[in-house]
């Protein structure tokens, strides 16, 4: 899934390039790229199928040049993840309905691919002999707010480590408070918005708890992978409503599991999450930029141009980022707040700062 804006990484992501497309890490190599290979060693190259704006198509094919023009999905309107899931897996489900299938975002952290890949084919494991919806869970480091959380169910039979458990609830975004009590309870884990299924069991749970949705892309059933695919999705998108999988399903559904694990996982979804993935200076700043001078300045992840100085001096636990037209100055406890000022400036100062 690579359509998102990644707004909360304003004024780096912006609409006409947003964070996926982004060697936002110094590696040399975007978000996206980083998710192709790693999943490119899991499967053959012509089953990983990339669905994203109409508008970032030709983004997705100069960064992927492997892929083919059918492996690019393009939406023509943004619906969130619930419409994105159906159209893929009625695509893939036309070519082989016994498809095992992963979703997956485009802009996430993986630090231990071979962990990742033991989960993946544990869960691949259980979905090929179970119709059964699983998300991957990560055991929590903190109790941070800025995620969902997935309450699972014990069973003391399963001893292994990586255990494929029922979910008992999900929650979205707790106060500290409640993120304090998940954390100490030890049956909650964070949702990483990575999920495992064969294609039946998804479109059968579509089916069950999104008929308005799942009816559209049937419909095309006899469209997908020809010539008629581009304008059948056209139309079908005009008619979708705008949820996600996890409200329309997963919160819905009777058959999931979460397969509770670790591997290095960060959503990159904030600047502080961006500060933790960057190495820090002896005043624990995170910085990137070839000419920034810090003077009494701590805890802040600042973000420059390599052709500009900068010179800063007397902050602590800040966010500092320029890039072309923008330059942003904010607290990183508000970096919350970051989606609601990008929408401040596109009302108040106009698309060309978006």
């Amino acid at each position: 899934m690579a359509g998102g804006i990644g707004s909360r990484f304003w004024p780096i992501s912006r609409d006409k390039h947003p964070k996926q497309f982004l060697d936002i890490l110094s590696t040399g190599k975007s978000l996206l790229r980083q998710t192709f290979e790693r999943f490119a060693s899991i499967c053959p190259k012509e089953n990983i199928y990339v669905v994203t704006n109409e508008s970032y198509v030709d983004l997705v094919k100069q960064q992927l040049p492997e892929l083919t023009d059918h492996q690019v999905l393009g939406e023509p309107m943004r619906r969130n993840t619930a419409p994105c899931i159906a159209y893929a897996s009625y695509k893939i489900a036309q070519i082989n309905p016994d498809a095992n299938m992963v979703v997956a975002p485009s802009d996430h952290v993986i630090t231990n691919e071979k962990a990742f890949h033991e989960a993946i084919a544990h869960a691949f494991d259980f979905t090929e002999k179970e119709d059964s919806l699983v998300t991957l869970g990560i055991h929590p480091s903190r109790p941070d707010t800025g995620y969902g959380y997935i309450q699972f169910k014990e069973d003391a039979s399963k001893k292994d480590t990586l255990r494929v458990l029922k979910v008992k609830t999900f929650t979205e975004k707790p106060n500290l408070e409640m993120a304090k009590f998940f954390m100490k309870s030890g049956d909650f884990v964070w949702n990483s918005g990575i999920f495992i299924w064969n294609a039946k069991a998804i479109m059968q749970a579509m089916e069950d708890h999104l008929p308005e949705i799942n009816n559209i892309f049937k419909e095309g059933t006899s469209f997908y992978n020809t010539d008629k695919e581009a304008d059948f999705i056209r139309t079908a998108y005009a008619h979708c409503t705008n949820i996600s999988i996890d409200y329309g399903v997963m919160e819905k559904a009777k058959n999931v599991y979460v397969l509770a694990t670790e591997f290095g996982w960060s959503d990159l979804g904030t600047w502080r999450s961006l500060y933790d993935q960057l190495p820090h200076d002896q005043q624990a700043n995170a910085v990137v930029g070839l000419h920034v001078m810090l003077e009494q300045t701590s805890n802040c992840i600042i973000n420059m141009p390599n052709n500009k100085l900068a010179v800063i001096q007397g902050l602590n636990d800040f966010i500092v980022v320029e890039t072309d037209n923008v330059l942003l100055i904010c607290p990183k406890q508000d970096e919350q707040q970051i989606r609601q000022l990008v929408n401040d400036v596109k009302i108040k100062k106009g698309e060309k700062y978006i």
